[in-house]
């Protein structure tokens, strides 16, 4: 009798409850999902479980990548930088594109710290303390093009680097030397960066950069005496800032036909052999401030596309009414929109208007000997 009130009662609670009318359907999350299957049922199927015992399967477990411990890995992105790791983690996922090992403590790179990594395209272990790389560290990266070294202790340059490679940073290591072939094999290459190292001009030895078809070189914070003759003739880009350099003789620049940029800034540089320059027909843009000049270089009226000269905080105490414009009219190719004369000991109101007859704009020309 008294199972059947029961299911009496039931039936009438059942007929009193009114339909409700379904709502649009709107994902939020995770648990959203959860809290409908548990109203749905499935709090008492859970419980029921718990209590019994289950006698369905559990689901498969997907292949998801692993994660190294106390790393962020999305979209084949791993960043395992300010970790203070002291060697290349485990478990890098196979997939990753940008390896992200900067700020710690890693010492070596062993010869299979990079397994199974063959789409990676960038890596980066700046800022580490790495001073010996194995030999066939590099060997599965077959794709990588980019590879970030700086601030390290490396003493020399890492031996067979990745043929793919187009860019590498190696600045503020402790490289003196650059063997010959140190960078065979490396035709994508397209972009050094090795300022900050301790190298002279006899540390790079002949054949040194054979074989590479850069774009832009960079050795600057070094300790070099003057303009290295051996680098490849394909450059546009030249930085040697922050050097020793005391002089760019006549034939220094021979060999850098291509050139678009030139920086000799912050160098002792008291002389420029004329005719020296007018071997970078390209150039565009000259770097000589913080030098020790002390007049403006005799060849830049001959160079028809040069724009932008750079000539600040040097000893230069005349500038002539020829030197930089040619006398010819059609002569020039592209007028000066970037001249810098301040702090020179020269008196700007001694200058001849006429000086800056090939400039495009008055506001291109900078003195700042004045006081306002």
């Amino acid at each position: 009798m008294l199972p059947r009130c029961s299911c009496l009662l039931l039936l009438c609670v059942t007929q009193l409850v009114p339909p409700s009318s379904a709502l649009p359907f709107e994902q939020r999350g995770f648990w959203d999902f959860a809290l409908d299957s548990l109203e749905n049922g499935g709090m008492m199927t859970m419980m029921r479980d718990q209590i019994e015992g289950s006698g369905t399967p559990e689901p498969p477990t997907p292949d998801v990548p692993m994660c190294p411990f106390g790393c962020h890995c999305q979209l084949r992105v791993v960043q395992c930088s300010d970790l203070g790791l002291t060697e290349v983690p485990k478990n890098i996922p196979s997939d990753t594109k940008f390896l992200d090992l900067q700020n710690n403590r890693i010492t070596e790179l062993k010869e299979n710290d990079f397994r199974g990594l063959t789409n990676l395209y960038a890596l980066s272990v700046r800022n580490n303390k790495i001073s010996k790389v194995h030999p066939k560290t590099f060997a599965p990266l077959k794709r990588m093009q980019k590879l970030y070294f700086s601030k390290n202790l490396m003493s020399t340059i890492p031996k067979n680097l990745p043929a793919s490679l187009v860019e590498l940073r190696i600045h503020e290591n402790r490289i003196k030397k650059v063997a010959a072939g140190a960078f065979s094999g490396l035709g994508n290459m397209n972009c050094i960066e090795m300022g900050a190292n301790p190298i002279q001009n006899s540390g790079f030895e002949p054949g040194a950069f054979k074989g590479l078809r850069l774009n832009f070189l960079r050795i600057s914070d070094a300790k070099l005496t003057g303009v290295p003759k051996d680098l490849p003739d394909s450059l546009h880009e030249l930085h040697l800032d922050h050097n020793q350099i005391q002089a760019v003789e006549l034939e220094d620049l021979s060999r850098y036909k291509n050139l678009y940029r030139l920086g000799l800034g912050f160098n002792h540089i008291r002389n420029i052999e004329q005719s020296s320059l007018l071997y970078l027909p390209r150039l565009r843009e000259l770097h000589l401030d913080n030098n020790r000049l002390t007049h403006v270089p005799q060849d830049l009226p001959n160079m028809k596309y040069l724009q932008v000269v750079y000539l600040h905080s040097n000893n230069i105490s005349q500038v002539g009414v020829d030197d930089f414009c040619p006398r010819g009219f059609g002569m020039k190719k592209a007028f000066y929109n970037g001249i810098s004369l301040f702090e020179n000991p020269v008196n700007y109101w001694e200058v001849q208007p006429a000086t800056f007859r090939c400039v495009g704009d008055r506001f291109a020309i900078q003195f700042g000997n004045y006081k306002k």
